[in-house]
């Protein structure tokens, strides 16, 4: 039998859980690899105790080592008009500390040179910690599509780069499967999966709401997940993003762990994919 392909437990599926107890959790529902919360989206937000006690990111490592687990993202750096980039430097370290490869971004800056100029600026910050900066559109902000990633790609030209795929927010920013394939496969090496009944409501608070709140495990909702993952590249990594707010109050997080890998595998299976 093939081996199953490995997954990652991003923080938002089970946001009550300390960093430690996430590792516990993640390497008993099947997962090898865990997305690291640090900042709450900007240098000037509360820092997580991750990132403020140098003592937990050593036990963490040691942990990480004993349950075979690596990190694969870390949030989140938000760039907004505000922002100082400089600022970020003890996220960066954090992240190179915990072994981390991925740096979630998002831009909300309606100024788009200053937000772009601010983008290259972390691109070479994270370059000296040996991290790739992924830029995650959000439908909310002023880098909102896929189309508007692709291009501060381009603009950009850091070989550092590239572009996160959500699909909740591929889906509610009406991303098309053809654009995505048509894009360069080096682009994207991170997916995170979800899913999430058809859009009825595409007000700020709705939109906020389903994404941070009350996503659906994959194959229970409307987003073409089939399709999604047929355009992605093949060895994309998938990362398991599925805020269940509802459910957390009588489902514990372990059982919603397993139920959102057995469901990611019966999606693979259906995508004839590995």
């Amino acid at each position: 039998m093939a081996a199953h392909r490995s997954l990652s437990l991003s923080y938002y599926t089970a946001p009550e859980l300390s960093f430690l107890e996430l590792l516990e959790v993640a390497a008993r529902g099947g997962c090898r690899q865990v997305g690291v919360r640090l900042l709450d989206g900007a240098p000037d937000a509360a820092a997580t105790p991750l990132l403020q006690s140098a003592a937990l990111r050593r036990e963490a490592r040691r942990r990480m080592a004993a349950l075979g687990l690596t990190a694969l993202e870390a949030s989140a750096a938000r760039i907004r008009p505000a922002t100082r980039v400089t600022d970020f430097e003890p996220f960066l370290a954090a992240c190179a500390e915990l072994g981390v490869h991925h740096v979630m971004c998002t831009i909300d800056d309606t100024q788009a040179a200053r937000g772009a100029d601010k983008l290259a600026q972390l691109c070479a910050m994270a370059h000296q910690h040996r991290l790739r900066v992924e830029i995650e559109f959000v439908p909310w902000m002023t880098v909102g599509s896929l189309a508007d990633a692709a291009a501060l790609v381009v603009d950009t030209g850091a070989e550092n780069l590239g572009i996160v795929l959500d699909a909740l927010h591929f889906d509610r920013s009406h991303g098309r499967h053809d654009a995505l394939a048509a894009l360069p496969s080096e682009w994207f090496r991170i997916l995170q999966l979800c899913d999430a009944p058809a859009c009825t409501d595409y007000s700020l608070e709705a939109q906020l709401f389903v994404a941070t709140k009350e996503r659906l495990f994959p194959g229970e909702g409307a987003i073409a997940l089939v399709a999604l993952l047929r355009a992605a590249p093949s060895d994309i990594a998938l990362a398991l993003e599925i805020p269940t707010t509802t459910l957390s109050r009588t489902l514990p997080a372990l059982e919603r762990v397993q139920r959102a890998v057995a469901a990611t595998h019966a999606l693979l299976a259906a995508a004839g994919l590995p």
